[in-house]
């Protein structure tokens, strides 16, 4: 396929990714990711015949303009659609696949400074949130989810959803609703749960084992009160 034909795809496909879009004014001047990649597809080529100054420096303006770092070298696939995309940074060797959304402050960076494959692979159909960091010469399986502001440092399997800091996968084997991400799971918030009961679980063991802290425990709670209640006066 030509050079404009990829970028001409790409400006149809962001039609489709963003039913906000609904005039070529508002295209010109409120997409930068869409315009992003189609400086990248024509640095791409000039980075591929060997001018790799010429590329860095057209990125390197593209940055200035969009607010979005992405190598010449790295290799995108068709249909990638950067949602807002101020911050969003793609490394030297990763590699994006077709039908791949990617929200504002993306990283897909490297965590090695030895040469070779140090990016990710992001494969077909996957959702990465906004703020999300994916590092290191791992691989996001096909329509996989990435949460928001997750750091993702291992392999995510086809269908899967990851979210947290380290991110864990959460559900595996499920490939529809990629873009629900208000129905991913607080993990925060179920650990404190878990946590609380089981405190509550092990308190009311040792109480009934022994009265004598059940006593103890009464005095302390009286002396907490008295504090907050001064320090509220």
């Amino acid at each position: 396929m030509g050079l404009f034909s990829e970028i001409r795809e790409d400006f149809v496909n962001a039609y489709k990714n963003d039913p906000a879009l609904t005039s070529y004014v508002n295209f010109l001047f409120s997409y930068p990711g869409v315009w992003a990649i189609a400086w990248y597809r024509l640095a791409n080529r000039l980075h591929k015949k060997g001018f790799k100054k010429i590329a860095r420096m057209l990125m390197g303006i593209n940055q200035i303009l969009t607010n979005i770092d992405i190598h010449p070298a790295a290799t995108i696939g068709k249909h990638v659609f950067i949602d807002h995309g101020f911050g969003v940074v793609i490394g030297e060797t990763t590699i994006i696949e077709d039908n791949v959304l990617i929200y504002q402050g993306v990283t897909l960076g490297g965590v090695s400074l030895e040469p070779g494959k140090r990016h990710p692979t992001i494969k077909n159909n996957v959702v990465i949130g906004a703020g999300a960091k994916v590092l290191g010469n791992i691989t996001v399986g096909e329509h996989s989810k990435i949460g928001a502001n997750s750091v993702v440092v291992r392999n995510v399997p086809a269908c899967s959803t990851a979210i947290g800091i380290p991110a864990h996968t959460i559900e595996k084997g499920r490939c529809k609703d990629p873009f629900m991400h208000n129905m991913l799971p607080d993990i925060n918030k179920e650990m404190f749960e878990y946590l609380l009961k089981r405190v509550a679980i092990l308190e009311h063991i040792i109480m009934e084992d022994d009265k004598n802290l059940l006593e103890k425990d009464i005095e302390l709670e009286k002396i907490y009160e008295a504090f907050i209640k001064s320090m509220k006066n």
